[in-house]
């Protein structure tokens, strides 16, 4: 069996539910999806914001499990206004274009917190050339 190696819980949430924020199987890294919280709990209003926060974090966790941003390959935008689809995707673009992963962009009908309004997850594989 593979060892699994996790980043520390980053609320009771993540225990009480018993979900992984970041998992580190062999040289595959996964993201839970992540919303854009700042430090100090505030979350922006607007929706490219909180994507630029979102992948902010997600790359913090690939880099704690021993990655980087370069070794993403998917990356998946859950947004509850198709409209906010442009902010979302620049984004993307700022955090991700180095790294050309795949990318999937749908609207969901609404996410746990209703100030949220993008969520995202990724997927990392760690290759040594």
């Amino acid at each position: 069996m593979s060892e699994r190696q996790r980043i520390p819980s980053l609320s009771p949430f993540e225990e009480e539910i018993g979900f992984t924020r970041a998992l580190r199987v062999e040289n595959r890294i996964l993201v839970s999806g992540t919303v854009g919280v700042a430090a100090d709990g505030s979350i922006p209003p607007d929706a490219g914001a909180q994507a630029d926060l979102a992948f902010a974090e997600i790359i913090r966790h690939i880099d704690t499990l021993g990655g980087t941003a370069m070794d993403v390959v998917r990356v998946r935008m859950l947004v509850t206004d198709i409209s906010d689809a442009d902010a979302v995707s620049a984004a993307f673009t700022r955090a991700m274009k180095p790294a050309w992963p795949t990318g999937t962009l749908v609207a969901v009908a609404a996410l746990y917190d209703r100030r949220w309004k993008v969520e995202i997850e990724a997927e990392a594989v760690i290759t040594s050339f």
